[in-house]
């Protein structure tokens, strides 16, 4: 089974890792929503933003070939940030997602 989790990492470019939490606090996650309105007013802005971006990057990959790093490294961070978000949102963490790319 292990050689087979290895080989997979190996064949896809993206991975996530969660850990099993062994206890949730039972208020965040009564309040869990109220908790996260900030978070998707300004990830739903920021994606409006990389969806932008993700138009030029289209334009400058068929011209150039390659993917501009600016661009590319936004819209890798809204990514980061949006599955941090929806690991909250899901029960999968307690901790609360940062307002950051990184």
């Amino acid at each position: 089974m292990e050689q087979q989790v290895a080989k997979e990492k190996a064949e896809y470019p993206i991975t996530v890792g969660v850990v099993y939490p062994e206890k949730l606090s039972r208020l965040s996650t009564f309040f869990r929503l109220f908790l996260l309105i900030p978070q998707m007013i300004v990830l739903w802005l920021v994606g409006m933003l990389a969806g932008i971006f993700m138009f030029f990057a289209w334009f400058a990959i068929m011209f150039t070939g390659k993917y501009p790093k600016g661009l590319f490294d936004f819209v890798a961070g809204y990514m980061r940030w949006s599955t941090r978000v929806s690991g909250y949102y899901y029960l999968l963490t307690d901790k609360y997602p940062p307002f950051s790319l990184k």
